[in-house]
């Protein structure tokens, strides 16, 4: 146990010295944790003496300093930082807007200087950031699509699915359904192979799409290359050169087409990109740029600066070195030295070549958002924000200053997983985020609100604490580490309003008190999944579901959760059993799934939401013969009448924005991801499939009679202003989620916050693999 000096220091800098795994029980973090993650932030607490010292020095400093290094404001009044100044001290607020003002008085929303003189003398400067009080709510409730992109493959993709099949996706959703918009993974560049890890949580940098999901025939100079005859790139000797380096490319992306939809391979997001990248070659190789064009590109280079500079550096010396940085040699892990430098004139033409996959994948994704929004969709494309990024890849490299090194974002022990996780991911360093004013943070978000209308942060407590594990130690010997959350919160409202897009957390597994509330006063929207809408802290029952929050995207299922046939039909259970993951008798695990199953069934009976349920696979039938359930939608088995009867429980709800996964649409039994294994399991590579394990196209899926009809039910509920119930933004709080069943739960567990301790936190949603 932390002794009583190091539990001080540690509080002031933010490191915990406990947590609490349940409201009647408090675990002790270990010295070793403690004293690691201090080093990790620049404190030597390795001795008595070192912990004395390193506390008096920041008692010390605390005690002298006007300011802290940022400072934060809310709408127009004065921040408290500013307010609580002594009486007397001049202040100098030099705004992003290029204006010198006396006062912080009706500052406009931005990142601004200030400078502060005390009467006494002393003297302080800070960032100050001012935004907006909170989010709007979106403009009505809406209902959307969730899926996969790279599961989502059409006659036209190349092994996977890719940005022109979200955009055909997002248009006849759209126009045809009157969906309001498509949330997808994230699009983050991975860390190159082979092999490539196929988790899109895992990236090589947060900040660039990944031109894997390029549409090759869509970038603009394809044409010239690949046209058979005319004048320009095409034409000529050179041209038949250029066009004969693109039939590889394309024979080999037409083999991995046929070879995922036709003939049951996984996805090879490894094969998929070596075929594009050749075909980018060729393109760039052979056919220049025209004036318009090449301003275009010069002004995203302008644009986007030392940072794209720094990851098409990094592509290239991966090209050579391979992508685990720590192993280059040795000028080459220091992005800033002479030797980088160097090596980056040496290699300029692949660094140019690295720069350009970003802005082709920019423009295409711009593109695919307003095709979205054209198609009258309010929101358009959601993406994903991962909550870090692989130690190996080009953020890690680039970004050494703002991360903790020998650290590891991870999970606490809890009753669903008594060894704790440990996810891989470097976690920035709160001190360093302060004294920079949060700039990596804020043009990260920058970069994604270019081209969403929608962002969802994965694990949003990660804004207000993350736990750390130190290299080398299990993930029971972590601890967490605070965030200043304020900060936080206010770089992202600003961001995001700036950019007019929507913002949601997923709030689902291990929730300290309070969060949930803060994210809800900043307007960031939460997560709610059916099967864990539960009253845990009373009789355990489905919560009744006006009981549910209105401010948050409501869905049946997620990616890490099993597709709702096979949870309905208990499918899942013997899957999980079959790769060795149960943790109790099959017997058990399925009674208690089956239980759970009818639980559900019953109540959406007594609804009036689902009609005379039984075991012989057939539902009580309308004249045509369709199932007769309530409120749109038509159904011809009992499987799709159950489907289609928990999304009308969804509707029921004042939630304001309704999910449904793409893949339920279709009787899919496969989740995308299984928490828990690595190679056992195809995680991330499966494409959406039928209830027969046949995959569907995009084609296919927009002409899906089963699929109509479950949106069917949720557009005639959401498709006009305010949809049912929903009000925005007031919501009950204090009743969402739970955590609970075999699915490899978060568990439900705490820790005290910088000075003390804030109680048990809450699960309510399955661990991260």
């Amino acid at each position: 146990m932390p002794s009583a000096d190091l539990s001080r220091l540690a509080a002031l800098h933010g490191v915990a010295t406990s947590y609490n795994p349940s409201p009647d029980r408090t675990v002790a973090a270990s010295v070793t944790a403690v004293t690691r993650a201090l080093a990790a932030l620049g404190v030597d607490a390795g001795t008595p003496e070192a912990v004395r010292a390193a506390l008096a020095a920041r008692e010390r400093e605390r005690a002298e300093r006007l300011l802290p290094p940022t400072v934060v404001g809310w709408g127009t009044g004065v921040p408290p930082a500013l307010a609580a100044l002594p009486e007397g001290t001049r202040l100098l607020v030099r705004t992003e807007q290029g204006e010198t003002r006396p006062s912080a008085e009706n500052l406009p929303p931005g990142v601004h200087r200030v400078t502060a003189t005390a009467p006494d003398g002393r003297t302080g400067e800070a960032h100050l950031i001012v935004a907006p009080p909170g989010l709007p709510a979106p403009p009505a409730r809406s209902y959307g699509l969730l899926v996969q992109l790279y599961s989502l493959l059409s006659r036209r993709s190349w092994g996977m699915g890719d940005l022109a099949d979200l955009g055909e996706l997002a248009d006849w959703a759209g126009r045809t359904l009157g969906a309001g918009f498509v949330q997808i993974n994230p699009l983050h560049a991975a860390v190159p192979g082979p092999p490539t890890d196929p988790s899109p949580y895992r990236p090589s940098s947060r900040r660039f799409p990944d031109p894997v999901h390029l549409r090759i025939e869509d970038v603009p100079e394809f044409a010239y290359l690949s046209e058979s005859k005319g004048e320009g790139a095409g034409a000529g000797v050179e041209g038949a050169e250029g066009r004969a380096r693109l039939e590889g490319p394309l024979r080999r992306a037409a083999e991995l087409r046929e070879a995922v939809l036709d003939k049951g391979a996984l996805i090879d997001r490894d094969a998929v990109w070596v075929a594009k990248k050749a075909a980018l070659e060729a393109v760039v190789d052979e056919v220049p740029l025209g004036p318009g064009r090449l301003a275009a590109y010069r002004d995203f280079l302008a644009e986007q600066g030392q940072a794209l500079e720094d990851h098409a550096t990094w592509c290239a010396l991966a090209e050579v070195h391979g992508p685990a940085w720590h192993t280059w040699p040795a000028p080459l892990r220091d992005p800033r030295s002479p030797g980088t430098a160097r090596a980056r004139r040496e290699l300029a033409a692949r660094v140019d070549f690295h720069s350009r996959l970003a802005w082709l994948t920019d423009t295409q994704l711009t593109a695919v958002q307003r095709t979205a929004r054209e198609a009258g969709m309010p929101l358009g494309i959601v993406h994903d924000l991962a909550v870090g990024v692989h130690p190996e890849g080009s953020d890690a490299w680039a970004q050494q200053d703002t991360l903790a090194a020998g650290m590891s974002v991870g999970a606490p022990p809890d009753a669903f997983n008594a060894r704790g996780q440990d996810w891989g991911l470097p976690p920035w360093r709160p001190d360093r985020l302060a004294a920079c004013g949060y700039a990596p943070f804020r043009a990260l978000l920058q970069a994604l609100f270019r081209y969403a209308g929608a962002l969802r942060i994965d694990h949003v407590m990660g804004l207000f604490r993350l736990w750390w594990v130190p290299r080398g130690l299990p993930p029971t010997e972590g601890t967490y580490v605070r965030y200043d959350a304020e900060a936080m919160l206010a770089v992202l409202v600003l961001e995001a309003s700036r950019a007019g897009a929507v913002v949601i957390g997923e709030d689902l597994g291990t929730v300290e008190p309070g969060v949930r509330e803060t994210l809800r006063e900043s307007g960031v929207y939460g997560t709610s999944v059916l099967w864990f809408e539960r009253d845990w802290e009373g009789d355990g029952r489905p919560l009744p579901p006006e009981t549910w929050r209105a401010d948050c995207l409501a869905t049946v299922t997620t990616h890490d959760l099993p597709p709702t046939a096979s949870r309905l039909t208990g499918e899942h259970v013997g899957l999980r059993d079959g790769l060795g993951l149960l943790t109790r008798p099959l017997a058990e695990e399925h009674a208690e799934a089956a239980a759970d199953t009818a639980e559900w069934l019953d109540l959406l009976t007594r609804l009036g939401l689902l009609h005379g349920h039984g075991t012989d696979g057939t539902v009580p039938a309308r004249a045509d013969g369709t199932a007769a359930t309530e409120g749109g939608g038509t159904a011809t088995t009992e499987e799709e009448a159950r489907i289609q009867a928990v999304h009308r429980y969804l509707l029921r709800t004042p939630a304001r924005m309704i999910g449904v996964w793409l893949p339920d649409g279709v009787g899919d039994r496969r989740p995308q991801n299984l928490p828990g294994t690595w190679d056992q399991y195809p995680n991330w590579r499966l494409p959406v499939a039928d209830a027969q394990g046949r995959p569907v196209t995009l084609e296919d899926l927009t002409a899906s009679p089963r699929l109509r009809a479950l949106l069917d039910v949720v557009r005639t509920r959401t498709d006009r202003p305010g949809g049912s119930g929903g009000t925005g933004g007031t919501g009950n709080v204090s009743g969402t989620g739970g955590a609970g069943s075999a699915e490899g739960m978060g568990g439900a567990d705490g820790t005290d916050g910088a000075e003390g301790t804030d109680g048990a936190d809450r699960a309510n949603a399955p661990g991260r693999t």
